[in-house]
């Protein structure tokens, strides 16, 4: 990333003559964009093209109504940082983590299944293929330099899978994270690979070990705010501070992205790399705030920083240089030929836990390219690798590859992976169905397993005949899975199968003996006993100072419901702000084991458990307006 240097950074800061109406053009045109794409949201265009789209019309290469001025170039400069932030924020660690662990009959079935060797393995084919068609690229004169091509062609955009994978339902899928590891290998093994190849060229070759002092400095801090975070004390104070004004999270949040920028450029590392670890460590980190800390990190970002990055890389784009060079649209013809082909062949990994139709799916999405691949071109027109005319081809096939990946993927997905995510219920007795009925009536996709196979011998079944079962009723899309059967030991055995073998991240079982509590809570798994709904119920009638009477278990339109908050936009705010149905309330709060009073100045948090009473229906919406993600 170019920098700038600090005694012209004070001369400007003294001078009279900055101006701050190239800033409103740019923040005019952010606003703008999105309203002007709304009309054909169904193609998926990311809002950045149409950004950078806006950039070139009233950049260097169009109506010259904005140039690159002081005030642009910091906050551009800043904005691609804090996008690389963002995307190592967007790693869930919590969703990658069940996956880990996965468990089949044999090592290759494990393997095959497991997302970090798919991953791996697909951006590790696709940086050979890379490597070729750099070389081949070389050949015929189109780069000076192989190598850094191989890695422009190897780069993912995580900031486009993420989004696509969410908008369609599949980012808790274990086709999904699969995607989303890949993506995410290939951009950090990029950054890395890149910021140690801009340091050979500039002949720093000794200065590589300094890359290590930037992970070091990273374990360290991960290290230390893991201890900070389990300091009683430290939480207390985190907790106090944690207010509209003061908003602690978010601020060291942003100076610990600021430490890492200003820590790799002093040690000459590009500072994309620091500003990415420090997303990865927040991530680690924020635990059950995440929702909401994530959503204000974002709103700072994409609501002011990254879009006037976007808009600035129109703004430069040298579409003369790209028009006087030689067939300039045979190159772009060629370069996105090669940016689709390396992503196929790579993508080929996947058909070793998928089907065609899911591999050619990934190869599409995976090709998306935007952020990385333009900061990667910036640095090679730095270190005077890349031409001006080579640049703004990449760009176009940067904005070309964003168009064409997420259309491509909504074809090429199969259907069952668009459609919504199932419940599996598992169980043959009336309380099962009904269940499934009433999740059926609130818009749930349900399938239910009324019959499990038989043990040999009176044993009950294997591992690997659960598992077979499993798999014909549908888990593979299944995104919760309620285990109602008739033993609590069955039970078990099915909720360790589920999580193990077929990945689902939600359980939830009914348990008759509480001696079985502890055994199916470290297998992380909710449960349900007779004796807690009892309890549970008489604590919110005595609490409640008897304002629930029996017309409430007598009248069928009226219901008690358990629900978690889970929307962001209702967290930090009073439970009188809920704007509650006429006749339902809240009767009590739960939070991390403690009991809160329901009171209207109670300030909910994520993750909290209400008890909810009133009419079904109503009962209904509020428990859909709470378990929302947005």
């Amino acid at each position: 990333m170019p920098r700038i240097p600090s005694a012209r950074l004070t001369d400007r800061m003294h001078s009279n003559d900055i101006s701050f109406v190239p800033l409103l053009v740019v923040i005019a045109l952010s606003f703008a964009v999105p309203v002007a794409l709304s009309p054909v949201r169904r193609l998926g265009i990311p809002v950045v093209v149409g950004e950078i789209a806006a950039g070139i019309l009233v950049g260097d290469s169009g109506l010259h109504l904005v140039s690159q001025d002081f005030v642009l170039k910091v906050l551009s400069v800043f904005g691609f940082a804090y996008l690389m932030f963002l995307s190592g924020l967007e790693i869930d660690f919590s969703g990658l983590e069940p996956r880990r662990g996965l468990r089949a009959s044999k090592a290759g079935a494990r393997l095959k299944r497991n997302p970090f060797v798919i991953g791996g393995a697909a951006f590790a084919l696709t940086a050979l293929c890379s490597l070729a068609a750099g070389f081949y690229l070389a050949g015929i004169g189109l780069v000076a330099q192989p190598w850094l091509m191989a890695l422009i062609l190897s780069t993912t955009s995580l900031g486009v899978v993420a989004p696509v994978l969410k908008e369609r339902g599949l980012l808790e899928t274990t086709y999904g994270q699969t995607l989303l590891v890949a993506a995410l290998i290939a951009d950090f093994v990029t950054i890395l690979l890149v910021s140690g190849y801009a340091m050979l060229r500039v002949g720093a070759t000794v200065d590589l070990l300094l890359i290590l002092v930037l992970l070091l400095a990273f374990v360290a801090a991960w290290r230390l705010a893991e201890r900070a975070r389990s300091h009683l004390p430290a939480q207390r104070l985190m907790h106090a501070l944690s207010t509209a004004t003061s908003q602690i999270r978010v601020r060291g949040s942003m100076a610990l992205a600021l430490v890492f920028i200003a820590l790799a450029e002093s040690l000459g590392i590009e500072n994309i790399l620091g500003a990415f670890l420090a997303g990865v460590i927040v991530s680690m980190l924020s635990g059950s705030e995440s929702s909401v800390l994530r959503e204000k990190l974002d709103a700072i970002g994409y609501g002011f920083f990254i879009p006037i990055f976007f808009i600035m890389v129109g703004v430069k784009f040298d579409l003369p240089a790209l028009l006087s060079s030689e067939s300039p649209w045979e190159t772009i013809g060629v370069l996105v030929v090669a940016a689709f082909g390396v992503k196929l062949v790579g993508s080929l990994v996947f058909r070793l836990a998928f089907g065609w139709r899911e591999t050619f799916a990934a190869s599409t999405l995976l090709s998306a390219r935007l952020s990385l691949i333009i900061a990667v071109a910036a640095i090679g027109v730095e270190i005077g690798v890349i031409s001006p005319a080579l640049d703004a081809a990449i760009i176009l096939v940067a904005i070309i590859s964003c168009l064409i990946s997420p259309i491509a993927f909504s074809r090429l997905a199969p259907r069952r992976y668009q459609a919504a995510q199932q419940t599996l219920v598992i169980g043959d007795d009336r309380d099962s169905r009904a269940l499934a009925a009433r999740l059926e009536q609130m818009g749930r996709n349900v399938r239910t397993v009324t019959a499990l196979p038989a043990g040999e011998n009176g044993n009950p079944p294997s591992r690997a005949r659960l598992s077979e079962c499993l798999r014909d009723a549908g888990i593979e899309q299944a995104q919760t899975v309620i285990a109602m059967a008739d033993t609590d030991e069955d039970n078990l055995q099915l909720c360790r199968v589920a999580r193990e073998v077929h990945a689902v991240r939600k359980l939830l079982a009914w348990v008759r003996d509480p001696a079985y509590n502890a055994r199916f809570r470290s297998a992380d798994v909710r449960i349900v006993n007779p004796a807690y709904a009892k309890l549970l119920l008489l604590e919110s009638m005595a609490l409640d100072a008897g304002q629930i009477d029996g017309r409430v278990h007598e009248d069928d339109s009226h219901e008690i419901r358990i629900a978690k908050l889970q929307n962001s936009w209702l967290a930090d705010r009073e439970l009188r702000h809920l704007n509650l149905p006429e006749g339902t309330r809240v009767l009590r709060i739960e939070r991390r084991g403690a009991v809160l009073e329901a009171e209207p100045s109670t300030l909910l948090r994520v993750n909290d458990t209400l008890t909810v009473v009133g009419a079904r229906d109503d009962v209904d919406a509020v428990t859909r307006r709470l378990a929302r993600r947005w």
